[in-house]
């Protein structure tokens, strides 16, 4: 057994009318990475807080280093004192100062600043750490994985014992990503335990050595990762048996088979953003995707398909019928919907509410000088707040104001309130709890088999064999192969990216 650097016993936290932690035990080991689990609410972010001193607890005990008499956090600052390192997800540095400056910012001393030793005591911060940044360099010209990175460094130099990293890879790239796994397996090589809060699940199992799971404010178990298997994982976190998820991928393949008349296919489809003339086409009830590594080509192709970057080449048919789709609202009259990539930037109207989000792409077509009444609105927003179980508190909710689950949610409904008879979801699980990405999941299937053709884009791998009955391959803006039936693996998946044969 491992040295244990902190322990946690029958925590409890109290908010009026809610019991956010319930007796919950938490225990981290030196020099292991241990991922703390459970979907939105279930508590995770309460027992990193009373941790850390930023709320008081209302009963339980903390011991560090395997003491005998259990501590009192009254702050973050005791939190820090005591080696309890927290990183959040949103980087709480200051952009406009250098990284040196960053690291040493707020640290005390002499009331005079030593520039060049500071600076010098930075490199050699970074350079043992293997971050790749100068002391000199302005923080907001560093990548987001870096900045997460010389935080992190920050927090070592601290004389760190717990570092606590919270959602550190949500906003990454996947080599971005890599570069953060590495120091953290280097950190954990230096008996650093840290606790690594994510709602990746591949993630967990690549870099993680423990599991703690809890739901709804209680512990349901600790783990260790190689006795977990991911699909116990995901029923451990929502407390809901995932035999019936495990069939989606067969059922879906079964509604792939039925011979039909294509709803969309396209010949030689290219756009402006560089996507290279692709030949494609979906039925009636399947459920296919487009597979390859970031950067090659998914979204564009998609984006060309819906008529978002201008088409530069290529023939689209409907139902057997030529049919122009240069743009959206073309897109959208033949029955195309289209959910993107970032939902924030692309996706929601921040500043409207639920209720005129769910009603922008139906107000749309009908015409901007046609406007619904607001008794029509209400009646529509109502309808699909409830079918997709939206928490919000009304229709008249500012849509910002919502979970990331939720905004998904949101325009999810304004493309099914306009009856689509082909539907385009480009990574609709990213960055949301299990529970919803099970429910988002099951919608899927379920719109398949209600007729609905559905191209469905992630980066988790297993999602895409699990939901998809067909994978079109891409790399370099290029589609490379063709998968399906059996040869849906991810071996095979990663060789057609590596080497398949071109299909132009």
């Amino acid at each position: 057994m491992r040295e244990t650097v902190l322990t946690m016993r029958k925590i409890c936290k109290v908010f009026p009318g809610v019991r956010a932690l319930v007796d919950v035990d938490f225990t981290l080991r030196r020099g292991e990475i241990h991922a703390l689990m459970g979907e939105n609410g279930a508590g995770k972010s309460t027992l990193i807080k009373v941790l850390t001193g930023v709320y008081p607890g209302d009963g339980g005990e903390i011991y560090i280093e395997g003491s005998d008499k259990p501590i009192t956090v009254k702050s973050p600052q005791d939190a820090q004192n005591l080696g309890i390192s927290t990183v959040y997800q949103e980087i709480s540095l200051c952009p406009n100062l250098t990284v040196a400056e960053n690291m040493f910012i707020g640290r005390g001393g002499d009331r005079f600043v030593h520039w060049g030793r500071m600076r010098k005591k930075a490199g050699d911060i970074l350079d043992n750490l293997g971050i790749p940044a100068s002391p000199v360099q302005q923080l907001a010209n560093c990548s987001l994985a870096v900045q997460q990175m010389v935080a992190i460094a920050r927090a070592v130099d601290m004389d760190c014992k717990a570092l606590i990293l919270d959602e550190p890879t949500s906003s990454l790239d996947d080599n971005e990503v890599s570069k953060l796994f590495t120091l953290m397996r280097d950190l954990k090589t230096r008996g650093v335990g840290i606790v690594f809060v994510t709602h990746f699940l591949e993630q967990v199992y690549e870099v993680c050595d423990r599991i703690t799971v809890l739901r709804n404010g209680e512990l349901v178990g600790e783990y260790e990762v190689k006795d977990l298997p991911r699909v116990e994982l995901v029923s451990k976190m929502i407390g809901k048996e995932l035999r019936d998820l495990s069939r989606i991928h067969n059922r879906a393949v079964q509604e792939a088979g039925i011979e039909s008349c294509p709803v969309y296919e396209a010949d030689g489809l290219s756009s402006a953003a560089g996507v290279r003339p692709f030949t494609f086409q979906i039925r009636k009830g399947e459920v296919n995707g487009f597979a390859g590594l970031l950067g090659s080509g998914r979204s564009e192709c998609v984006r060309a398909i819906f008529g978002a970057d201008r088409v530069t080449g290529g023939r689209v048919k409907i139902d057997g019928k030529s049919v122009k789709v240069s743009k959206p609202i073309e897109a959208m009259k033949n029955g195309i919907g289209y959910l993107p990539e970032d939902r924030k930037s692309d996706g929601i109207i921040a500043d409207l509410s639920v209720r005129d989000n769910i009603i922008l792409a139906l107000q749309v077509m009908k015409g901007f000088f046609r406007p619904f009444t607001r008794a029509q609105a209400q009646a529509f927003a109502g309808e699909y707040i409830k079918a997709l179980a939206i928490k919000t508190a009304s229709a008249n909710t500012p849509v910002k104001s919502l979970s990331g689950g939720n905004q998904q949610k949101v325009i999810l409904a304004r493309w099914l309130l306009t009856h689509p008879r082909y539907l385009i979801l480009d990574e609709p699980t990213r960055g949301i709890d299990i529970s919803v990405k099970v429910e988002i999941q099951r919608l899927v299937l379920s719109l398949a088999e209600d007729g609905v053709s559905v191209t469905f884009i992630s980066s988790e791998t297993e999602e895409m064999l699990r939901i998809c009955s067909r994978l079109i391959v891409m790399r370099d803006r290029h589609v490379v192969g063709e998968l399906s039936g059996g040869d849906m693996t991810r071996d095979n998946i990663m060789h057609t990216i590596a080497g398949g044969a071109d299909q132009r």
